[in-house]
């Protein structure tokens, strides 16, 4: 379909939701768009709006007759709103931009439904409008990593790229093609991996690449000329690199503290992970993002007990994972990095 038409379909659907008669539930009336929904009984409401790939403004409208507390997930458990309070017979609006695609989660993982896919689910969720509209200049944060930033698709887990949406306002969109497993040689070597995100990629939008967990046997020097070609690849489409140091591991030496290979990546073969893309991004005048310094002050901060919280230690005995907290947490440390050197304007930052 050409780029005209799809638009002018996509606008279509837009106003179809933004005038079509409203269903009702129990705690009240419910305003546009929700012929999209599943409104009936008391769990989560579900919305999927058939829609092509691409990016897309969402207005959604929280609140109903009664009290409630609404939260917002996209597709693949991608968090989109903190969980909301809204007073009986409250209303409130927000807006995001959500980027589709497919597949809709992990780029080697399930193709998903097509279309977008909303859930409204919180404590007491109350939806009482719902709008999608294309946004196809709109900026995007393109994401290339491992099973630490991606869009885990099962609880407890959760990757950090897939809380960074529920940190920004309407007018950015997080597009994660983080993929569990991979290292700088396998997301090379993939054809479904950065063979196909590159081409994607448009001129301006800032791709943050944090590939580390799983060089474990990765020497030094491939190591880093698979980071070059990254970095250069993103470069010849006209975006802006930005190299990420990884999450740390929780684990503690006896004092407390998590100087040691295991928690700060170092692999088989001694090479210092963060080491090397600090070095190399300072070659290469790439932004740097040094979150394995910021979540190494975050961990031996919190200590040994409450630190568990940020990862799946007790679910799962799991030092490496995150949990929704932990995610959501560091997705806040690489936003205000982000922010700190211009990349993300403030007026983006929920």
């Amino acid at each position: 379909m050409r780029r005209t038409a799809l638009l002018t379909a996509v606008a279509t659907v837009a106003v179809a939701l933004a005038a079509a008669p409203s269903p009702a539930r129990a705690d009240g009336p419910y305003g546009p768009g929700l012929e999209h929904c599943d409104t009936t009984g008391t769990g989560p409401v579900v919305c999927h709006v058939d829609v092509p790939p691409g990016t897309y403004d969402v207005t959604v409208t929280l609140g109903g007759d009664t009290a409630g507390s609404t939260s917002v997930t996209a597709e693949t458990r991608r968090a989109l709103l903190a969980e909301t309070a809204t007073a009986a017979g409250e209303r409130t609006k927000r807006q995001v931009t959500v980027h589709v695609r497919d597949p809709e989660g992990e780029p080697t993982g399930p193709a998903g439904s097509p279309g977008l896919d909303l859930t409204f689910a919180g404590a007491a969720p109350r939806l009482a409008a719902l709008q999608v509209t294309p946004a196809p200049a709109a900026p995007r944060i393109v994401l290339i990593g491992d099973s630490t930033v991606c869009d885990q698709p099962g609880e407890p887990y959760a990757g950090w790229g897939q809380y960074l949406p529920r940190h920004l306002k309407r007018g950015i969109a997080v597009a994660n093609y983080a993929d569990s497993g991979e290292s700088t040689v396998s997301y090379l070597a993939n054809p479904a991996l950065f063979p196909t995100v590159q081409p994607l990629v448009r001129r301006g939008d800032a791709v943050l690449i944090q590939l580390a967990h799983n060089d474990k046997q990765t020497d030094a020097a491939t190591y880093r000329a698979n980071l070059t070609t990254l970095v250069q690849g993103v470069r010849a489409r006209g975006g802006r690199p930005v190299l990420v140091t990884p999450i740390v591991r929780r684990w503690f030496n006896a004092d407390g503290t998590l100087n040691n290979g295991t928690a700060l990546l170092v692999n088989g073969l001694g090479v210092d992970h963060p080491a090397e893309i600090r070095r190399l991004a300072a070659d290469l005048g790439t932004p740097l993002v040094d979150l394995t310094a910021l979540t190494r002050a975050r961990v031996e901060e919190l200590g040994p007990e409450a630190s568990k919280a940020l990862y799946l230690t007790t679910e799962k005995r799991d030092n490496t994972h995150t949990s929704a907290r932990g995610a959501d947490e560091y997705a806040a440390l690489v936003l205000g990095e982000l922010r700190d050197r211009g990349i993300v304007p403030e007026r983006l930052i929920r």
